[in-house]
This record gives structure tokens, sequence and C-alpha cells, in this order.
């Protein structure tokens, strides 16, 4: 399969035909898909296909299909074993769920090993699930539209790492150009010769070819993508005591890398892999993997490295959208997900937003599009009881499974939400994650929760602006003009709210009625 594969040759390969193609398969859908990777094996199941799909259920077996496949040039026979009894336990669970058939892709241990297209017709006669092995290009191609379906747009570098390969890919304008693959999983360099020294100049000779190959650029954004580079974030948190343990979107530098490095030579492996909350499989990957990585950061000299949750798996769910639905911004498409299903007055987020963001007439697009994610999510936790709500909402800010979100903005949003149910924040349990945003920030989330807190009040439909809100911020003035139907509502609680509100802007406020 190819980048321009058309919908009407009927060729989808292992994708089958597109899910997205009308409103009731997006809202009742569950694409089942199988990872077959050297390390490891797992089953997702996104719910609801949507453009920033949940995760129904996401399990991870560790088989180690390519362990010692330089050696044998076979697949482990133990790996293949536990490999084969996850995928009978995975194709159970699918004829459970209704999700047959699973979609199933296998990677370089199974397509470099010789008895690789064996091991496939074995799953599929005792199974019934099909493996397509896919080319390392391809994997590159897929572990980028992975990064895509959580940064659309984005330009950079996909670095994706396995047991077996590590693969290259550019992303440039939502779409990817060059790719490779290279022989630096972990597994692989287990069994380079030459002990520690070969093993150095085996990787820097290998990072300096695919530099080149890549056009020899340097200063772009690099997007990791792999359980090995998610266990070395799991060890920069822990070094840097970081507040927030989201893997998705976690940030480093070229320098935090060389830090981890030495932080994970010096300390007592399996000290540290509990600390840092890594199975002991993954941890025996990670002294190897952080070398590689090393040398890669020293070599590209990346402006940014941003942590992806997202890869192969997600680019094969992102393989099955048309453009319009991959365009969509998935904070936004998620959040009016969760309006729909959860909140009172599904529908209310958009006229809420509408009254609140005369309050922030200099907002980028960035901050306006977390500022709608907001509104849009603002009752959806009605449900929790009152004396939690504000904590409630702060945690499902900052821990949901959200695409396009960097963590400041995650603590951002969950600021504002806290706010929508509480004046304070001092001495809430989350003080230490409050440190990923600026003072200014704290207060633009606090004005932004205290006027959808007020907005909250004066409910007139989904369809009907309560009023409006004018913001003077040369002379410091608040005034609100409600709908002539919106003047009962402006009762006592919500004069109070409005005062609250007038008081986080250091203003002075005025209320007039519409004729």
């Amino acid at each position: 399969m190819n980048e321009n594969s058309d919908a009407s040759s009927g060729d989808w390969g292992p994708f089958g035909r597109p899910l997205f193609n009308d409103p009731e398969s997006r809202a009742l859908s569950r694409v089942g898909v199988v990872d077959v990777g050297s390390n490891s094996v797992r089953l997702v199941v996104f719910d609801g296909a949507a453009r920033s799909p949940a995760y129904f259920y996401n399990e991870k077996i560790m088989c180690g299909l390519g362990a010692g496949l330089s050696e044998t040039g076979k697949l482990s026979p133990e790996g293949r074993e536990r490999a084969l009894k996850a995928l009978k336990r995975f194709a159970t669970l699918a004829e459970g769920m209704n999700i047959v058939p699973l979609t199933a892709v296998a990677t370089a241990a199974v397509r470099e090993a010789e008895d690789g297209p064996e091991f496939c017709e074995q799953v599929l006669r005792e199974t019934g699930i099909e493996v397509h092995t896919i080319s390392g290009d391809e994997e590159a191609r897929l572990s980028a539209q992975g990064v895509l379906l959580g940064w659309p747009g984005s330009y950079g570098l996909v670095c994706d790492i396995g047991g077996s390969s590590m693969e290259l890919a550019d992303i440039a304008e939502g779409r990817v150009g060059r790719r490779l693959t290279s022989a630096l999983g972990p597994l692989k360099l287990k069994e380079v010769k030459g002990g520690d020294e070969g093993l150095e100049e085996y990787i820097e000779t290998t990072i300096a070819r695919i530099h080149e190959e890549m056009g020899g650029e340097t200063g772009m954004r690099l997007f990791l993508v792999g359980g090995s580079w998610r266990a070395i974030a799991r060890c920069d948190m822990t070094r840097r005591d970081y507040p927030l343990t989201v893997l998705h979107e976690y940030r480093m530098t070229v320098e935090d890398v060389a830090e981890t490095r030495k932080y994970i030579e010096t300390e007592d492996p399996d000290d540290l892999r509990k600390r840092a909350g890594v199975s002991s499989d993954r941890m025996a990957l990670v002294p190897l993997a952080i070398r590689v990585l090393d040398r890669l950061v020293k070599v590209f000299q990346p402006k940014d490295i941003a942590i992806s949750s997202y890869g192969i798996r997600e680019g094969m769910l992102y393989e099955q959208m048309p453009a319009q639905l991959r365009d969509r911004d998935p904070l936004i498409e998620a959040c009016r997900f969760a309006e729909a299903k959860d909140a009172r007055l599904p529908g209310f987020g958009p006229v809420l937003y509408d009254f609140v963001r005369p309050l922030f007439p200099h907002a980028d697009w960035q901050r306006k599009r977390i500022i709608k994610a907001a509104c849009l999510l603002h009752d959806v936790s009605w449900r929790a009881h009152p004396d939690y709500r504000p904590q409630v909402c702060f945690d499902n800010a900052t821990r949901a499974n959200l695409g396009g979100l960097k963590h400041s903005e995650r603590v951002f949003l969950g600021l504002a939400l806290m706010h929508r149910y509480s004046n304070k924040r001092e001495g809430a349990r989350y003080e230490q994650m409050f440190t990923l945003v600026r003072d200014e920030d704290k207060r633009e989330a606090e004005v932004l929760g205290k006027a959808m807190r007020l907005g909250a009040m004066l409910w007139l439909g989904t369809e009907t602006m309560p009023g409006s809100l004018a913001w003077n911020a040369v002379d410091r003035v608040l005034k609100i003009e409600l709908d002539p139907r919106a003047r009962n509502l402006f009762g006592e609680v919500a004069e109070q709210r409005f005062n609250s509100l007038v008081s986080a802007l250091d203003a002075t406020g005025e209320v007039a009625v519409r004729d």
C-alpha cells in the first residue's frame, strides 16, 4: 500500500474500507488494531471512531519475538509461543466486543525472520487473525501518521524505536515525506560485536549515515514514538521530579537527554524502574536506547523534543480517515464528543464561548482553542459530588487522553475548569502542577473559569445568547448587558458571580438590560 492509494481501487491492504464515510459509522464504530512488534504484541480498541478517539481497550504483552534474531535468523521460540497465546486471547476478546476482523500488522522481527511467513500462517490458522507484514518504509509512514493524528499540520521529524529497528520520517503540512529504517532497536544492539567500544562506534556510524540520508538538517522538532523512548521520558520525569506524569506531549531538551543518560547510568536500575513506573522487561532495554537517543539528538540538534503516545496503531486508524476528518482539531473534537455525551445542556458550550470571548481580545488561535475546549467541557463533570467537583474537573483536564494539548495548556485548562466551580485554588493538592504555567496564565485561567461560572447561571437554551460582556481594559470596566429574557436569571447568586469576575479582573462592574 502506498501514500496515494485510491479508495475507488478497492485495494485497502490490511486496513479494510474507510470507517468514516458517514456520521453513523463515526458514532457507532469500534476499531480494533493489533501491532505485532519485535518486543511487544499489543491490542488497542478505539472507541467511537472519532477524530480524537478514546481507548476502549489497550493490552500489551512483552513477548520478545526478535530476541536472538541476528544470531539465528529466526524468531525467538519462546517469543513465538508467547505471541501466539497473546493473539489467541486478542482474537477471543475481539469476538466478545464484536470487532472482528482485527486489523493486524507485524514489523521488523517478523519481516526479517526466516520463519516470519510461517509464523503469520500459523497465526491465521489458529486465531483467524490475518497479520500483514509491513516494510520499514511503511512502518515509518504509519508512525508518522500516528503523530499527525495528535498534531495535525505539524512539522518535524518522527523517530519510532521498536525492539529490532528504528524508523525516521519527515512530516510537513499534514503529509509524510522522506522516511527510512535502521537496525538501531535495542534487541539488535544487544547483538553488536566489539563490546562497549564497538557498540558506541556502531551507533555513531549508523546515526551519521541516517542523518545524511534524511538531508542533514538540524533544528527541527523531534517527535519520539515507542516504548523505549517513553520509558526514558519516565526516567527524565523522575530525575526532574516533574509534577505531571502524562507522557503525551512531555517535552525534553538535548541537555535533558544528556543529563538523563548520566542519571540512568549511575542509578540502581531496579530502584529507578520502580520509582519511574517502568516494567523490568522495558527497563532492560533502556540503557541501550538512551545511548541511541543521546547520539541522535547530538547529531540532529532538535529545537524541541516531544514524546508522542500516538504511533503506528494510531497511524493505522488515521489511514482510514478521509481528509476532511484528518483536518479537524483533535482537542475540539474530543471536547465536543464529551459535551454531547455528558453535559446537562449539550450545545451550550459554543454559546458560552461567544459569551466569554470578549474578555480575551488579544488571545491567539492557540489560546482561543483552549478557551473553546474549556467552554465545551464546563459542565461535563456535574455528576461529581459538589465538594470534589473542582478537583474532578482538574483531574479530567490534566489526565484525560487528549491530543493537541501541551502540558502547560492542560494545566491552564484544568485551572479554568477548577475555577468554574471554585473561587479559590490555594491549598489545592495540585499546587505543584500549577508551576507549569506562568502567573499571568493562572490569572487568565481564573478569569475564564469565573466567566464560565457566571454564564452557566444564565442558560436560555443552546441557540440564544443570555447577554454580552464588554471589557474595557484601559478603564478597567466590565459591563454585562442582559437579554431581556435573562433579566430574571440575574438573581442574587448570579450577581455574586459577576462581582467575583469583576474582582478577578481588578475592575469595576456595570449591569444593563437591553431594550
